[in-house]
């Protein structure tokens, strides 16, 4: 089509010149008193400009339809491009398994933090007091070893070791305080859960 468009300017330049060439010679027979000849001449121009009259129509028809067909393909690239991304989520919803899978899934999820919190629950209210006091004092004895372990040893290192400083732990909680704190912890933990941001 611009290979047609191209000659269709060709052809206006031809028949520009044409009709130039036409009324000079409309002109010169009219200074030779060849009134006829000169009558001849504009007519000749007359039908000329006619043609380049429809040549330009149909190059604007042309035009119309080079910019048609170019619009079309590029809808077509579009349409191609949201086909492909219509096949690439298809191909993601297999791959998870569709909405009832997710589901699913999420059910699952829950009866596994029910039964986690069943058994969280069961373990901290089948033990007594005193195995509560043992488990902490054993964390704390924990605590307290892998501080020692962090720490190198004044003696290894050479260094003469400097005056202890005054203590700042909190004072140790009574047995009667620590049933309090865990009963408290306890209803907490049975309340509503804190809201996730």
């Amino acid at each position: 089509m611009k290979n047609q468009r191209d000659k269709l300017h060709q052809y206006q330049k031809r028949i520009t010149i044409i009709t130039n060439r036409e009324k000079e010679i409309a002109k010169e027979c009219l200074r030779n008193g060849d009134k006829r000849r000169a009558l001849l001449a504009l007519r000749k121009k007359k039908y000329q400009e006619s043609l380049l009259a429809k040549t330009d129509q149909q190059l604007a028809q042309l035009e119309t339809l080079t910019s048609d067909v170019e619009f079309a393909l590029v809808q077509k690239d579009v349409v191609f491009g949201l086909q492909q991304g219509t096949n690439v989520l298809k191909e993601i919803h297999k791959e998870m398994g569709g909405l009832e899978r997710v589901e699913l899934i999420l059910g699952e999820n829950e009866e596994a933090q029910a039964y986690q919190n069943e058994i969280n629950e069961m373990l901290g209210t089948r033990m007594t007091n005193q195995e509560e006091d043992e488990v902490e004092d054993e964390l704390e004895a924990l605590a307290a070893e892998a501080n020692k372990q962090r720490l190198p040893s004044t003696a290894e290192a050479g260094v003469i070791a400097p005056m202890p400083n005054a203590p700042t732990d909190a004072p140790k909680e009574s047995s009667k305080e620590r049933a309090a704190r865990r009963a408290r912890e306890r209803e907490m933990d049975n309340g509503s859960e804190p809201i996730l941001a």
